[in-house]
């Protein structure tokens, strides 16, 4: 299925970069179009906040898209300064709901000075965190080569042939109710004939949508016999491989905690890490199996069977917790953990795009924390 997934991607991508052939430019929509099949919003948090977040009035066309983990006003600035039309932002600037639009927040003062200057803003967030190939499988390679699966596995964003609801009931005698069942757009209706209790019935199965789950209930109590042999099941859409949040990395081969923290810290291009050492555990101690997550990994970590978590940040208790089960955590800082994948990231759009808009990843984004 994720195959699937990934070739009707690669179409859509191939499709939408042949809007404009000939010009290093596209309209805003097309961008966007690309962008939400190359990061589905569907696989975000439901908590989150992607997509088109600022969108100036049409018509706008990019020619430059500027990346960013954090849209502070001095990116917005950098931005202007070079010229660019929409900036991607990892982390959405528009997140709480904003209930007026003026010059007292600076998060305000974005969204008054992205619409004035004409700069379209969009984030993927935790789309790209679930991602095969995404900010998570980036941040995993730092431990070396491994085996890794997600923590928390993303679902299909489709249910298997469209229907999310399987109905089972006995109709006997089969009467009108079945032409009716039939003309309900969303609805597969299978009959077999069975002997039930002695009598003879038909057994009918019935798989719908949720659209048109009302409607078949509604025919079906007309029929008290038949409504009280109902089954009813809701499916589930299946999980996605390689898709989720977080990863559980099973090394190649083990190593140190002081060899892993030496990895990281090359992958990271950081010359320090914040380190909690699990109980009874020491700098020489073995890592055979890692837990990584992006950003702030609290609550996909916690009590995830590993000898090491890596993730930007945790609270103090939940490293506490950690540290009591044996488990060293590595904390790197929440935006640190995010920022070396938009180089990877862009260069993913830049294909997409086929090089009809230039991408580049910002100079003055930059961790807020520093070690002085």
């Amino acid at each position: 299925m994720l195959l699937g997934l990934a070739f009707r991607h690669s179409n859509h991508l191939a499709h939408c970069s042949r809007w404009h052939p000939v010009r290093s430019i596209m309209d805003l929509g097309s961008v966007v179009s690309c962008l939400n099949v190359l990061t589905p919003p569907a696989l975000a948090e439901g908590w989150d906040n992607v997509g088109l977040l600022v969108e100036p009035s049409p018509p706008h066309q990019v020619h430059k898209l500027l990346l960013t983990n954090d849209l502070t006003e001095d990116v917005l600035d950098e931005a202007i300064d070079t010229g660019a039309n929409m900036i991607l932002s990892y982390h959405p600037p528009v997140f709480k709901a904003l209930k007026r639009i003026t010059q007292k927040s600076w998060k305000e003062r974005l969204v008054v000075k992205a619409l004035e200057k004409r700069l379209a803003v969009y984030s993927p967030h935790t789309s790209c965190d679930a991602l095969a190939n995404g900010v998570n499988d980036w941040l995993a390679r730092a431990l070396g080569p491994s085996k890794s699966v997600p923590l928390r596995a993303s679902t299909s964003l489709t249910y298997p042939g469209g229907v999310g609801h399987l109905l089972e009931f006995r109709l006997d005698p089969a009467g009108n109710i079945m032409s009716r069942l039939n003309g309900i757009q969303g609805v597969s209706v299978c009959t077999s004939t069975a002997r039930h209790d002695g009598d003879n019935g038909t057994r009918v199965s019935l798989s719908c949508s949720q659209n048109a789950l009302v409607e078949v209930l509604s025919i079906l109590s007309e029929e008290p016999q038949v409504y009280n042999s109902l089954q009813l099941l809701t499916l589930q859409k299946p999980p996605l491989v390689d898709t989720g949040m977080g990863r559980l990395c099973t090394l190649s081969e083990p190593v140190s905690i002081a060899a892993a923290l030496e990895r990281i810290k090359k992958h990271l291009h950081l010359p320090h890490l914040r380190l909690a050492l699990g109980r009874g555990r020491t700098l020489e101690s073995s890592v055979s199996m890692a837990a990584v997550c992006a950003g702030s990994g609290s609550s996909i970590l916690s009590g995830v069977p590993a000898e090491l978590y890596l993730t930007g940040e945790m609270s103090h208790h939940d490293v506490l917790d950690a540290v009591a089960e044996g488990r060293s955590v590595v904390l790197c800082e929440h935006s640190n953990s995010e920022r070396g994948y938009l180089q990877e990231l862009g260069g993913q759009i830049r294909q997409a795009l086929e090089g009809q808009v230039q991408v580049v990843v910002s100079q003055r984004d930059r961790d807020p924390l520093q070690v002085v």
